[in-house]
């Protein structure tokens, strides 16, 4: 493949970090819905190849397949909605492949101009599609367990970062003197520590937050009450009896939340003193990450401050938005600092 051809190819990992995106995106809807079984068969949805299916068809269905009646029981149906989402987040994860596969045998056909690390990042990728695969059945087959969901979650932002990962690797192979990597190995070094810190809060925020927004095992997200006394407070109290599990979760949480915002302050406060103007796209990642975590904050608060008269569920879908980009915007710096330190990983084979 000639230079032309390398960079109009360029941007398929991009299509693919947007389409991942998207199916995360759906996937925050389903457990906002609480629509994960919603579809209890695969590949079929209720026997069926669509998602329009009538209350009298689902209970048809579950009595010729008692077995497959989740922890909602035999009386409980889906909205047409409910049933769209799991079945469209289906369709996303099948269409994915394709691009996944055709990056892989670009990546593969031309390692000796784009590098080994790029053909080593699309193998990576095709292999976490594999591994989201079998964490989506694990989710389905453990009814939405906490874990299970925190899993999903981490797996997919992993997935993200790493089709961006080979972007930003794809990008400086044919675009040496970009702005994106005129970051220098002495401001890399400085840098790479704290930006490692904060993308492991970060990546622990993530974890936490699903763990907390996940309907399995206590309704978390709901253990510190709702309206005034939920929200800066728990059940009204500053520190709350902990006894419980879902409030021990909920308080967990909020405690990482301040502690990851000091570390992302500082890290804030680090970049700002010691970046100059080459490194400009690593300071405007790390102050990104920050300001996203303190939007989050609020987005979190007004979910439960507001929910009085029930929860407001596009701010929690807002609120998985917000977090996933806070880990992507530190995943992004960390990319820059590693390709700065480790130009030679991008040599020709």
């Amino acid at each position: 493949m000639d230079e032309k051809g390398m960079a109009s190819t360029t941007r398929l990992p991009l299509i693919i970090a947007i389409m991942a995106v998207a199916i995360t995106i759906v996937g925050g809807t389903i457990r906002i819905h609480d629509a994960g079984e919603s579809c209890p068969d695969w590949p079929t949805c209720f026997g069926t190849w669509g998602f329009d299916v009538s209350p009298d068809q689902q209970e048809l269905w579950w009595n010729e397949n008692p077995e497959e009646i989740d922890s909602r029981g035999a009386n409980h149906r889906y909205t047409t909605f409910e049933i769209f989402t799991e079945w469209l987040h289906r369709f996303l994860v099948g269409i994915i492949a394709i691009p996944i596969v055709v990056n892989l045998i670009v990546a593969n056909k031309n390692r000796s101009k784009l590098g080994e690390k790029n053909r080593t990042l699309a193998i990576s990728a095709a292999i976490l599609l594999l591994i989201q695969a079998v964490a989506g059945y694990v989710t389905v087959r453990f009814d939405n367990a906490d874990w299970t969901v925190a899993l999903h979650l981490v797996l997919a932002s992993s997935f993200i970062a790493v089709v961006m990962w080979q972007w930003l690797c794809w990008h400086r192979r044919l675009n040496p003197n970009s702005i994106f990597h005129s970051l220098s190995p002495a401001q890399a070094e400085v840098m790479r520590k704290p930006v490692l810190t904060m993308l492991l809060g970060s990546l622990l925020l993530l974890i936490l937050g699903a763990w907390v927004s996940s309907t399995a095992g206590g309704n978390y997200n709901q253990a510190c009450g709702v309206g005034t006394e939920a929200w800066p407070l728990c059940q009204g109290e500053i520190i709350p009896d902990t006894g419980e599990i879902p409030i021990l979760v909920q308080m967990a949480h909020r405690i990482a939340v301040i502690i990851v915002g000091v570390i992302l302050f500082l890290g804030y406060r680090n970049a700002r003193a010691n970046i100059s103007e080459s490194g400009r796209v690593l300071s405007k990642s790390i102050s990104s990450s920050f300001h996203l975590w303190a939007m989050n904050v609020v987005v979190g608060g007004l979910y439960l401050f507001t929910a009085s008269d029930g929860f407001i569920e596009w701010l929690s879908l807002l609120h998985l938005i917000v977090g996933i980009s806070s880990f992507l915007a530190l995943a992004f710096a960390a990319m820059q600092i590693d390709l700065a330190m480790n130009p030679e990983s991008l040599e020709d084979e």
